[in-house]
């Protein structure tokens, strides 16, 4: 399978960038749609897209290039040697991106122009959530064509095949794999239809910062059941899975944010209340009769 759809001289057009610009647009759409049902302008949506793409690409790769397995023959022990590839993109157009890079890109880069255009940063970030899920279940397809990120060898029927070229060593002997990339992006699209539904359904009950919370509870869940299949796994220390440690960790943090923002911090308010005062007791002076 040919990842190239088309080349300009030396420039390759790749599946992998047309799918991850393809998921951006439709993110961005999402978020005018979600923009425009909470009463805000959706214009600022395309305002910030291009401060978001640039240091959300920025945080991806620099993510990407101190992440990778070693097993993928492109680790930071390769960069390290070749650093002018960190910035290539004539040679693959960025073929390496890391999302939770991205996602820390993109919170920065909205922090920014939500501080410019005198935004509520946390109520954009519940507008944006569910647009980066459905970025997400579109982007992962890159992987399909780039024939990376795949999980163990199996022989289910949904398995696919990867050629000899793009098989990790030690796994040279095996043709058919587990296809992680399509795992993820069906659980992001369903947490994104999820979490509209529920920024709809309890509108009431939510407080401004719960969608965004929800999508690491969402996303981090399933990225980390995702991670017990995949090969390529970041291991540091004696044998720590550590996108497989922060994917849980991020779950397990957002969602006990969410329980003590909706039930241990206002019971503790209430009872932090000062009492009442002496003329709130006392009872009160009788008219004097006329």
């Amino acid at each position: 399978m040919d990842p190239v759809i088309f080349r300009i001289g030396p420039l390759a057009v790749r599946w992998y960038g047309v799918l991850v610009v393809t998921g951006v647009l439709a993110a961005a759409w999402l978020s005018t749609v979600e923009a425009r049902r909470r009463g805000e302008d959706p214009d600022h949506v395309w305002n910030a897209l291009s401060l978001c793409l640039i240091l959300g690409i920025l945080g991806a790769r620099l993510y990407h290039v101190f992440s990778s397995s070693s097993l993928t023959g492109i680790g930071w022990a390769y960069y390290r040697e070749h650093p002018i590839d960190i910035i290539a993109f004539w040679k693959g157009g960025f073929q390496g991106l890391g999302i939770f890079g991205a996602i820390i890109g993109g919170i920065v880069a909205l922090a920014i122009y939500s501080y410019w255009a005198k935004l509520r940063f946390v109520r954009w970030l519940d507008i944006a959530a569910p647009g980066v899920l459905l970025a997400q279940a579109i982007g992962r397809w890159g992987n399909f064509f780039n024939q990376e990120l795949y999980g163990k060898p199996t022989d289910l029927p949904w398995a696919i095949y990867i050629d000899p070229a793009h098989r990790l060593p030690g796994y040279e002997q095996f043709e058919r794999f587990h296809p992680t990339f399509l795992y993820e992006s069906l659980w992001n699209l369903a947490m994104c239809l999820l979490l509209l539904w529920i920024a709809r359904r309890f509108a009431r009950w939510l407080m401004e910062g719960d969608v965004f919370l929800l999508y690491f509870v969402f996303y981090c869940t399933g990225r980390t059941w995702v991670q017990t299949l995949r090969l390529d796994q970041w291991i540091v220390g004696q044998g720590i899975p550590l996108e497989q440690v922060l994917a849980a960790g991020l779950a397990l943090l957002a969602a006990a944010a969410i329980v003590l923002r909706h039930y241990v911090l206002p019971r503790r308010g209430a009872g932090d209340a000062p009492p009442p005062g002496p003329e709130a007791t006392a009872p009160a002076e009788e008219a004097p009769e006329e």
